[in-house]
C-alpha cells in the first residue's frame, strides 16, 4: 500500500510522527526557524547530541533522538542557500529529501514529516522547492512500503497552496 501524502499548515514540533525533518544549518547546533523551533521544543540533550555529530554538509542528512518531541527522531538536513540556481542548488536540495529518507529507511520509521526546506532564509524558490520534494518523495515512496505516512508541514497558506498543487496532480 503507498503511503499516505498529505500537506499541512500546522507548527511541525507538534505531530505525533515517527520523525520530523529539521532544516538545520551546517553546524546543527540549532538556529532560528524550524530549527530554532525544533531545538526549542526538544530540549537541551537535543543540542548535546547535535554537538556529537560533527555537523552536517549541504545535501547530507543526520539523525538524532527526538527528547521532549511528540516524534521518536529528528532527521538533520541541511539545504543549500539559493544563488541564482547555478551552484547545483536543485541537485543539493534533491539530496536532502533522498538522504532523509534513507535514514528513515534504515531506522526503520513509518511516518515522517518534512517541512519545507530552504525557502524561508535560504531564498530557494517556494514552487521549485516544492516540485523537487515532491518528485523526491514518490521516487523513494514507489520503491518503499516501509513509510506509511509523509506529511509536508508548511509555515504559511502559499506554501500549503503549492504542496496542494502537487498533491491535487497526484
Amino acid at each position: 500500500m503507498p503511503a499516505q501524502l498529505k500537506a499541512l499548515q500546522t507548527n511541525i514540533v507538534t505531530l505525533d510522527v515517527d520523525a520530523i525533518v529539521n532544516a538545520a544549518n551546517t553546524a546543527l547546533l540549532g538556529g532560528g526557524g524550524v530549527d530554532g523551533a525544533i531545538h526549542r521544543a526538544a530540549g537541551p540533550e537535543l543540542l548535546a547530541e547535535c554537538r556529537t555529530l560533527n555537523g552536517c554538509e549541504t545535501g547530507h542528512a543526520k539523525i538524532t533522538r527526538g527528547y521532549k518531541l511528540p516524534a521518536k527522531h529528528v532527521i538533520h538536513t541541511v539545504g543549500p542557500v539559493w544563488q541564482g540556481g547555478n551552484h547545483d542548488e536543485e541537485k543539493l536540495l534533491a539530496s536532502c529529501y533522498r538522504e532523509s529518507l534513507k535514514l528513515a529507511r534504515e531506522h526503520q520509521i513509518r511516518s515522517i514529516a518534512f517541512p519545507a526546506i530552504s525557502t524561508g532564509v535560504y531564498r530557494f524558490p517556494l514552487a521549485r522547492a516544492t516540485q523537487i520534494a515532491f518528485t523526491e518523495a514518490l521516487a523513494f515512496l514507489s520503491d518503499d512500503e516501509q513509510v506509511q505516512r509523509l506529511r509536508f508541514v508548511c509555515f504559511g497558506a502559499e506554501a500549503l497552496a503549492c504542496y496542494q498543487q502537487c498533491l491535487a496532480a497526484y
